[in-house]
């Protein structure tokens, strides 16, 4: 029964996380259209690099949204695990996307940084502040997601950084207005392209570290050992504990457990899984090993 429970409310958080997705999708595809042609109607360097900044977003929000519905597809004999592994490659896809985009914006910013041109100040920032309005409400759309799914934190770390960008180009397009210093405008191409690149570091080597197994972050392999170890008394010795990632919103557990009689594996079982599920890991697999029995060898385990 608690298991039922866990799941039907899995299954209206993915509801309700999908509507924000495409209200997310939809409104920053929009917005997209209206900044890139505001962009080469004004010759703004600082908007159409946030356009296609905020282009790769969308291409964002649409590759993790597909990732999501993948993970809903069943296992089968082929993939075990379902397809649940693809919301980690989505996320490491997204920041490689990310980077591309940064290469591109500060690479045109510097180049225009060396001759400035005339732009619309006033113009760019009444269409940067269109785009405080979208990005800051997508943002709210993700926020109560955010820690729950490297998916989610990351498009939630995006809007948020693009909604500060966008004021700092609200402020770039009135300075201009007001004195026509132009090279406000690369300037800020280059503050959107560092400021994306900052926001990028941390979902790319989170991204890089699930996707190799590696422990995820937020667990401490030690600290769980001590905890497993804590749980029941009649645990003697937990050893070969490996812990990695099958999606971004599920992770799990294999470990060997040596208990002071095998009457005790059902009880010992059930109380390591209990204890676990609070501690972010939802699959755990348990080998158990009888104290005084002849340890295994940990290459022959692994």
């Amino acid at each position: 029964m608690h298991e039922h429970g866990h799941s039907h409310n899995q299954s209206i958080q993915f509801d309700s996380l999908n509507r924000a997705f495409v209200v997310g999708i939809v409104l920053n595809f929009l917005f997209v259209l209206i900044e890139f042609g505001s962009g080469i109607w004004l010759d703004s360097l600082a908007l159409i690099s946030d356009a296609g900044h905020n282009l790769s977003d969308v291409i964002s929000l649409i590759v993790a949204l597909w990732a999501f519905r993948l993970m809903k597809k069943k296992p089968n004999e082929h993939f075990t695990y379902g397809y649940k592994k693809s919301s980690i490659l989505a996320s490491l896809f997204n920041a490689c996307v990310l980077l591309i985009a940064v290469g591109f914006i500060i690479a045109e910013s510097v180049k225009k940084l060396n001759a400035p041109e005339p732009v619309e100040g006033d113009m760019i920032a009444l269409v940067a502040g269109a785009g405080i309005v979208i990005n800051a409400l997508t943002a709210l759309l993700l926020m109560r997601y955010r820690k729950k799914d490297l998916n989610v934190k990351g498009a939630y770390l995006h809007m948020v950084a693009d909604t500060l960008v966008s004021v700092g180009v609200v402020i770039s397009g009135i300075i201009i207005g007001e004195t026509g210093w132009y090279v406000i405008d690369p300037l800020i191409g280059i503050v959107i392209g560092v400021v994306i690149l900052v926001s990028t570091i941390g979902l790319l080597l989170s991204s890089l570290r699930l996707s190799l197994d590696g422990v995820p972050v937020g667990i401490d392999a030690t600290e769980i050992k001590e905890l497993m170890l804590d749980e029941d008394e009649r645990i003697v010795d937990i050893h070969h504990i490996h812990i990695w990632a099958i999606s971004t919103t599920e992770n799990a557990l294999t470990a060997h457990v040596v208990v002071k009689s095998a009457d005790d594996m059902e009880d010992v079982k059930c109380g390591i899984k209990h204890l676990l599920l609070h501690h972010q890991i939802s699959h755990t697999t348990l080998e158990f090993e009888i104290e005084g029995d002849v340890k295994c060898d940990e290459n022959e385990c692994d």
